[in-house]
Order: C-alpha cells, then sequence, then structure tokens
C-alpha cells in the first residue's frame, strides 16, 4: 500500500480517531505535510498544518537534543556525575555508583517510577516544583526517587529521570527548563508552535479524546514534567527538529557537531536498541531511531532514518487504547516504509 492510497478519513471512521497531522522527511528537508479531520469533536474546527497538538513523551528526543546543545557549548558534560551540577535536590545517599546524563538520557540510571506515577496533572491551579516532585511530596509522585540499582546495568524506562535533567537544567542555568529550551531550541530553528503552555485562545490547540471519541477530562491535558512529557507542538516543528539532527551528522549544522548529532544513536551500555532520548532499530533502509508518544487524549510518533535523510512525524488527538504501531500510526508507518 503506498500512502496516496490510504483513505484517511476512512481510517479515521474505522479506528475512532478524531484528527490526525504528518510531516514527511525527504533529503533532510519536510517534503510533505497532511492533516486530517477536527480538532475538537463536534465542532468544525479542522486539523489544519499548523495545528498543535500534545506530544506526550516525543518530549524527551527536544530534551535529549537540548542536553547535547548544552554539552556542545561546554556547558553541560554528560559523562558527569549529576550531583556535581544539582543545588537545589541531590540524588539521595547512592551507594550503587554516579549518575550522569548519559544514564538518564539513555533510562539506564537506576531509577525506577514508582507504581502510578507521572500522571497529568490534577488541577490547573496546581504547580507542584521538581524538587516536590522528586522528593515524593505531590500526588504525582508519592515515593521519593532514589537509585534502585547499578547505573548503566540495567534499563528502566523513567519519567522520574527526565524530571532530574530538567532540575539539572535549570540549577545549572538558573532560569526555568522552559527559558532554557526557548532560547537553545525553539528560537534558533524557528520553531513557532511549540511550547510548554496552553495560551489565552486555544483555537491552534488539539483537544484530546478517549478510545470513544469523547472529549477527555479537562480536554487539554497538562503534564507538569515538561522534559519528561510536557511539550506541545507540530509534525513540522518535530521534523524541522529532525531535519536539524540529520544535517548536524554531515557537519552542515550550527546547532551541534557532527560528532555530538552521532552519539544521540550510537548504542548505550551495550544496547543496541537505545540511543540518546531515542530508540534505535534495524530497518531495510538502515539505521532506524524512533520516539513514541502516548498519554491522556493523544498518541503520535516519529521516526527517523539518519543516514537516509527520510524520516516522518505522525500525531493523533486520540487514545485509541492500543499501541500505536497496532492502530492508524502504524498502518502508516508500513505504508511509508
Amino acid at each position: 500500500m503506498k500512502p496516496q492510497t490510504i483513505d484517511f478519513n476512512k481510517k479515521l471512521k474505522d479506528y475512532q480517531i478524531v484528527g490526525v497531522s504528518m510531516a514527511t522527511i525527504e533529503g533532510a528537508c519536510i517534503s510533505k505535510t497532511d492533516c486530517f479531520g477536527f480538532l475538537e469533536v463536534g465542532t468544525n474546527r479542522r486539523v489544519e498544518h499548523d495545528s498543535i497538538f500534545h506530544s506526550c513523551s516525543i518530549s524527551k528526543f527536544f530534551t535529549s537534543m537540548l542536553v547535547m546543545t548544552l554539552s556542545e557549548q561546554g556547558i553541560l558534560d554528560i559523562d558527569r556525575n549529576i550531583n556535581e551540577y544539582l543545588s537545589s535536590w541531590k540524588v539521595p545517599g547512592n551507594s550503587l555508583g554516579i549518575i550522569t546524563l548519559r544514564h538518564l538520557l539513555s533510562h539506564h540510571s537506576g531509577i525506577v517510577d514508582p507504581e502510578g506515577s507521572f500522571s497529568e496533572i490534577l488541577s490547573m491551579s496546581d504547580t507542584p516544583s521538581m524538587v516536590e516532585i522528586l522528593e515524593g511530596k505531590t500526588p504525582y509522585c508519592e515515593i521519593p526517587i532514589e537509585v534502585k540499582y547499578k547505573p548503566g546495568s540495567e534499563f528502566s524506562y523513567s519519567d522520574a529521570g527526565f524530571c532530574v535533567i530538567q532540575l539539572v537544567i535549570e540549577d545549572i542555568m538558573g532560569e526555568s527548563f522552559e527559558g532554557v529550551m526557548e532560547k537553545y531550541l525553539f528560537l534558533p530553528l524557528q520553531l513557532k508552535n511549540s511550547t510548554f503552555q496552553l495560551p489565552a485562545s486555544k483555537d491552534q490547540f488539539s483537544c484530546g479524546h478517549t478510545k470513544d471519541g469523547a472529549l477527555v477530562t479537562g480536554e487539554y491535558p497538562i503534564y507538569p514534567y515538561p522534559a519528561a512529557s510536557g511539550l506541545w507542538t507540530t509534525p513540522t516543528d518535530v521534523a524541522l527538529l529532525i531535519t536539524e539532527w540529520m544535517k548536524a551528522i554531515k557537519g552542515e549544522s550550527n546547532l551541534l557537531s557532527s560528532v555530538s548529532a552521532k552519539e544521540v544513536i550510537a548504542p548505550q551500555f551495550e544496547k543496541e536498541w537505545m540511543g540518546l532520548g531515542v530508540f534505535r532499530d534495524t530497518h531495510e533502509k538502515g539505521l532506524e531511531v524512533s520516539s513514541l508518544g502516548w498519554g491522556v487524549g493523544f498518541q503520535g510518533m516519529m521516526v527517523a532514518y539518519p543516514y537516509e535523510e527520510a524520516g516522518l512525524v505522525i500525531m493523533t488527538n486520540t487514545d485509541t487504547g492500543i499501541h500505536q504501531l497496532k492502530g492508524l500510526i502504524g498502518e502508516v508507518y508500513r505504508a511509508y516504509y
């Protein structure tokens, strides 16, 4: 099946998805954007090319690129003990070994997310600090974060680990994570539709929907962990970051050197499938790099073939209740690649 033969309007009905937006990469450039459906069920608010979706854990790719950018400028060292950077909180007494940003970015820090932790925000007036979250003083993480096993020895996917990355950046830079991201990634790359906050007018923003096509509670889910899962963006903006990274691999970027860009996709801790903030796989097109986003009311996927300079970003505003690759996102991915 070729992408152009997919009847998206039919597929949206088949999977009960309210809206979808996509960006395709060829030759390290955005070759095409597509959008179908609506931003909010029961309205005429159609998905447009600049419509903003919740990226969920695709936020981690942005965080990884920010860390590598700060590393490039000598502000951070991804192999340094993070407790040497942290001032507002320290990783509590850890006799198992030091933790580095490399450990955190590759989910090998030894930090394990407490069960039931890191949910969406419970009240828009609730703004817990990152220190309060890590100390286990909020409903979002009721157990203090600590190291459970030797750093580097095992993989454990961890939102808490990216919360620690956020705090490292805030402590060392003396400003909010959102402000640092704006200064070092959003502005230089002109990612004009990427943000961590909902504006007063939400016309450009997609609501989240359940697998039955109903609006989720609150309509616009917010997560108080920007580095881990807080980004609102468009497939086009994600694709712009991917293409800049592809150019960096060839030594053609002012953002990252080729060495730093390639480090993102180097296997970490003898795990061929783990990079820094992204996952690795083999494909007939060569190395495949991906990140999945799945949260309240939204699902998405970015996939890139850095050495083929190709890729795809697809975002939907419905949590179908099934893995991305078993639904519409999987159909589109297989049709393209």
